[in-house]
């Protein structure tokens, strides 16, 4: 069974990219366009991983990290953001976050570091 990632980003472009690529990597991918769509996809839909991003319009990353670790604690999340600022780096790892990403990102990079995720936390 292959695992579930949900892509979280308010704009389409981002979302849709995504999705194909990581289907195209043999994911099941669901996408929200916000934390709120977000949080009511995860409690309908086991979720393995979550990349999250960090700016986003109404409720924020960090908000939603908070409340996704909240309703299922051991989904791994994946933050993407384009402000590489340290205290809300290191905020997003405090409330539970495995990591981020860098935007731009490198497609491959992306993929490598979404695998590597799952099979740490399977092993």
């Amino acid at each position: 069974m292959s695992a579930t990632i949900m892509v979280v980003d308010d704009r389409t472009g981002i979302r849709r990219l995504l999705q194909e690529v990581l289907q195209g990597a043999g994911y099941q991918v669901l996408t929200a366009s916000g934390g709120n769509d977000a949080l009511e996809l995860v409690k309908e839909n086991p979720v393995d991983l979550v990349l999250l991003d960090m700016k986003m319009a109404g409720m924020d990353g960090l908000e939603t990290l908070t409340l996704l670790k909240k309703l299922c604690s051991q989904v791994i999340i994946l933050i993407m953001t384009a402000y590489e600022e340290l205290e809300v780096l290191k905020e997003a790892k405090r409330r539970g976050a495995a990591g981020y990403i860098s935007k731009p990102f490198d497609i491959e990079e992306l993929k490598e570091e979404v695998a590597n995720q799952l099979r740490a936390a399977s092993a």
